[in-house]
């Protein structure tokens, strides 16, 4: 089943990744609407999108992917493939794919897929974005809960083939702590990517 439903809209940003990493909160801030989504992981199927009526724009949040504990391998992989075919599709409209990965946890994460021979998630999306043209930035949240900070940005610029320092990816590597709002990084990358799609009419949206 795929998804349905997308407002009729020409410019928009998507938020993807795994399932518990906070991307709900992080389209709350983006945005200032609460979305309400199921507790347990899995249970989200469609898209979250926010767009303004007057505005030829929509911020839209797609469900989690990968594991999620009690949902069986083929409907996870029916979730992903349904992000996969939904970035495809409106690739020509998307100014920003927003990867959310949890600051603590997104590197051991990649390692453990790594060490068993499997593509780990979080790559294999970041090098999608990248594939279909979709400008693809990190937003490495919940970094409140990271002590080696550099440390950690720079091993993850490294899984996703970016050479360190973390700190020269500033348009692609965005730290933030959504739950405690602070995002500065993410939006400035955002108006960074809104400014080369020449679309300065909706930097107002991530001022």
């Amino acid at each position: 089943m795929t998804f349905e439903g997308r407002p009729d809209r020409d410019a928009e940003v998507v938020l993807v990744g795994r399932s518990n990493v906070g991307k709900s909160t992080l389209m709350r801030e983006l945005t200032g609407h609460d979305f309400t989504t199921g507790k347990k992981p899995g249970v989200t199927r469609q898209p979250n999108h926010f767009d303004w009526s007057s505005e030829d724009f929509t911020f839209t949040d797609l469900p989690g992917f990968g594991f999620m504990s009690g949902v069986d391998e083929d409907r996870q992989e029916a979730i992903k493939t349904d992000v996969v075919r939904y970035v495809e599709a409106n690739a020509p409209h998307i100014l920003a794919g927003v990867l959310v990965v949890d600051g603590k946890s997104a590197v051991d994460i990649i390692d453990r897929h790594e060490e068993r021979g499997n593509v780990p998630h979080d790559v294999e999306m970041f090098s999608f974005l990248r594939e279909v043209d979709v400008p693809a930035v990190v937003a490495v949240n919940k970094m409140d809960k990271v002590d080696d900070r550099d440390e950690r940005l720079n091993e993850l610029c490294d899984r996703l083939g970016l050479y360190p320092p973390w700190q020269q990816w500033s348009d692609t590597i965005a730290p933030v702590t959504a739950k405690r709002g602070s995002i500065d990084p993410l939006l400035e990358a955002l108006r960074g990517h809104f400014r080369e799609a020449k679309r300065d009419d909706l930097l107002k949206f991530v001022s």
